[in-house]
């Protein structure tokens, strides 16, 4: 028998892979710059945090950032924080804050945070979200994000009970995000804002999970 070279057809590991390639392109989502980096103190709880959830970012020096992951929910909050401080936002920013992370200026700064591009954002001079008696501003983002995502968890939950479909969602919840050497002072700051607001949700405090001793 004449002997011949073995041949193998690589055309189905190259339609694989570009198969992948193609899955994780679409898959895949644009990860945000954050203003603020914290080094956040470990414990032992691996709860993972929920989805419906608004965050507050305190620093080690106290500062004040707020974040809404849903682009629908953040837009309606500008909404009501641009009609209660007579701020007007055109739909291009708009759009802008949908995709934007966290942030932690004035609402009367926000325009000029909003219009700039990551490297701008990153270098902006911001001292937090106000949080006195006299400018409470992160006590109303707070409220009026809470408000949005009960109508958003009320709106989806009626919608799953008239298609007869299982509902999966989680009532919307608040996480306060401190560095390890943040003043706990601060951290008890954000607490009564929230309970001067009258809010009652499920607040979460974020940590870093500790490492197994060797």
């Amino acid at each position: 028998m004449p002997s011949a070279s073995p041949s193998l057809d690589m055309t189905p590991m190259v339609d694989l892979a570009f198969l992948l390639v193609t899955f994780f392109m679409l898959t895949a989502s644009v990860r945000v710059t954050e203003p603020v980096l914290v080094d956040t103190p470990s414990s032992v709880s691996d709860k993972i945090l929920p989805n419906n959830v608004a965050l507050i970012t305190i620093d080690e020096d106290g500062r004040l950032f707020y974040n809404i992951e849903n682009p629908t929910t953040r837009v309606k909050i500008l909404d009501r924080m641009a009609g209660a401080y007579k701020v007007k936002f055109t739909d291009a920013e708009k759009k802008k804050f949908a995709g934007m992370g966290s942030f932690g200026v004035p609402i009367e700064k926000l325009r000029d945070y909003i219009n700039l591009d990551e490297v701008g954002r990153a270098k902006f001079p911001t001292a937090g979200i106000p949080s006195d008696s006299a400018h409470n501003q992160i006590g109303d983002w707070i409220f009026y994000g809470f408000i949005e995502a009960s109508i958003k968890f009320k709106t989806e939950f009626e919608k799953a009970k008239e298609n007869k479909t299982e509902f999966k969602g989680e009532k919307p919840r608040l996480a306060i995000k401190a560095d390890s050497k943040t003043d706990y002072i601060h951290v008890q700051h954000v607490i009564n804002v929230i309970k001067k607001k009258k809010l009652e949700p499920r607040i979460n405090l974020i940590t870093s999970l500790e490492e197994e001793p060797k």
